[in-house]
């Protein structure tokens, strides 16, 4: 019998007919390559928002974070991932991979940050709520919508860029088709909210996962990249298990390895509430 995750694998095949329906006015027209079509711009950003936020109903990871800066000295960090859709569907046309989400990271090591949780509830509508706790104060923070686009715990990785962006953020058009990539650029609607004047995504056709997303400034310079550097396939999906992301402006890098990676483990709602913030549901977090 499949399960929710695997059915909505199985349903992205059915997504060009479901798209014709739904169409979506922020992409531009499918584009067609030279030896027959291709996917539609929806398509593809549709099946990389699976692929890269909404693999199973819920998930796991342990994570350990290397920031090397340009004079070469590191810093580490080490903390477990839970996540969980809601709702958790496989219909495509609820926009389930589009659906809200909840995100818990917490911290282990180093000792600065033991004990330390960043929440995300994702939402369809509007921004984001974002909580930080903080035990050495014994605060909780509310992140303002202002600085999802600043350093996660002084990585070079964003707060945007854990629980991901929102697909209605950005006008999307599909640039180049290669022979293992479809290559996408996004523009920000509202060019002040963000630092970007535009990204361009290099998407595997196979897998859809993108492999690496260039940020360029407002003169047009690239300033970061971030890559997938090592997929793997854990319960029949496939699965990034190590990724960076390097500031091009200050020569900083940011390495991710993801290990011991779980999906559809039953995640309860009630982890995902201000008061898991001070008690950690350590069940979960092994």
């Amino acid at each position: 019998m499949k399960s929710v995750a695997q059915k909505k694998w199985v349903a992205l095949k059915k997504i060009v007919s479901v798209m014709a329906v739904m169409a979506l006015p922020l992409v531009t027209a499918p584009v067609m390559a030279a030896d027959g079509a291709v996917p539609s711009v929806d398509e593809i950003i549709h099946r990389v928002n699976l692929t890269s936020y909404y693999l199973g109903a819920d998930g796991r990871s342990q994570v350990q974070m290397l920031i090397t800066d340009d004079q070469g000295r590191k810093r580490q960090r080490s903390f477990t991932i839970l996540r969980r859709d809601l709702p958790a569907s496989d219909e495509l046309a609820a926009n389930a991979y589009l659906g809200e989400q909840q995100f818990y990271v917490y911290f282990h090591r180093p000792a600065d940050v033991n004990k330390m949780v960043f929440m995300v509830h994702k939402k369809l509508d509007g921004n984001d709520d974002r909580w930080l706790y903080l035990p050495a104060l014994d605060l909780v923070k509310r992140i303002a919508a202002s600085d999802k686009r600043t350093s996660f715990v002084g990585s070079d990785y964003f707060y945007e860029d854990v629980s991901g962006r929102s697909l209605d953020a950005d006008v999307h058009e599909l640039m180049d088709v290669t022979d293992n990539y479809y290559v996408l650029k996004h523009s920000p609607k509202d060019p002040k909210s963000v630092e970007f004047a535009h990204y361009v995504m290099y998407v595997h056709k196979d897998s859809f996962i993108p492999v690496q997303t260039e940020y360029f400034d407002g003169n047009g310079d690239k300033y970061r990249i971030a890559k997938a550097l090592k997929v793997e396939t854990i319960q029949g999906y496939p699965t990034v298990t190590q990724a960076s992301m390097e500031n091009l402006k200050t020569g900083s890098k940011t390495l991710m390895k993801y290990s011991q990676v779980n999906y559809d483990i039953d995640v309860p709602a009630d982890i995902f509430s201000e008061r898991y913030l001070r008690s950690a549901p350590t069940n979960y977090l092994r």
